[in-house]
């Protein structure tokens, strides 16, 4: 999951022409493994339902390694990057934690889910980067904005079809309200604009329209042979390498 979002934010520079985004990228990878296992994790470890076993002790050395690095390289960017960062680290705690008494937490909000996150993610990867950098916002970075966020809700629609027989029903996600196959119809249209956005951009780049031709028929793929038989690898190792992939094409390219 980090590397995915490292890997987006390096996208992003590439786009956008940054020559220098270090800290901003490693803020991005450690903070997301951070966020990560905070969501996951954090139900698990304040209800004390099991003893803390070894794999979750590293899990937690790990983060808190991690926790660290967030700070060292939260102090290297921007004062208004760090501004807009903790905005998304308060949506991610109002994610996870019930901030209201006898209220659920944002991630049981029936519906909401899929759109936290892809904007979480499109803020992170896409917005940190541009904010640090201090480039002018131009028409092409809310024709991204757009792209980005259709891409991560696309993937999030197969992190749902797989999940789909584990979540509660009053989640209400996608595939609870329209169906398996409906979903995936949904997933295979929305790739249509992703593609034909990249034609709308002010400098058109040949070989981001042939690596953006591969990534959509990689996430078609993954799209209709998801369901919800499948393995956790199937989202784990597969979906999540899909901007790792785009990045690395990007570079071969």
């Amino acid at each position: 999951m980090g590397l995915s979002c490292y890997a987006l934010v390096r996208m992003t520079q590439y786009m956008f022409h940054i020559p220098e985004g270090d800290a901003v990228a490693n803020f991005a990878f450690f903070g997301t493994i951070v966020g990560y296992n905070f969501v996951k994790y954090d139900a698990l470890a304040r209800a004390k339902k099991i003893q803390m076993r070894k794999e979750l002790k590293i899990i937690t050395l790990f983060s808190f390694c991690s926790f660290i690095l967030v700070g060292f390289y939260f102090f290297q960017l921007e004062r208004v990057t760090q501004i807009v960062a903790i905005a998304f680290l308060s949506i991610t705690l109002l994610y996870t934690l019930p901030f209201f008494p006898n209220k659920k937490n944002a991630r049981n909000w029936a519906g909401v889910k899929i759109y936290i996150v892809a904007l979480c993610w499109v803020g992170v990867t896409l917005g940190l980067p541009i904010l640090d950098s201090e480039i002018p916002v131009t028409p092409d970075f809310y024709l991204k904005f757009v792209q980005r966020f259709i891409l991560i809700f696309v993937l999030v629609l197969i992190f749902e079809i797989i999940d789909l027989e584990y979540d509660d029903p009053h989640l209400k996600t996608v595939p609870q309200q329209i169906g398996v196959k409906h979903t995936k119809i949904l997933g295979s249209i929305l790739l249509i604009p992703f593609y034909f956005l990249e034609f709308f951009k002010s400098n058109l780049d040949k070989d981001q329209l042939i690596v953006n031709f591969i990534l959509v028929l990689m996430i078609s793929l993954f799209l209709i042979f998801a369901n919800e038989k499948r393995s956790k690898y199937y989202t784990s190792f597969c979906v999540e390498s899909i901007p790792i992939v785009w990045w690395l094409l990007l570079l071969l390219f």
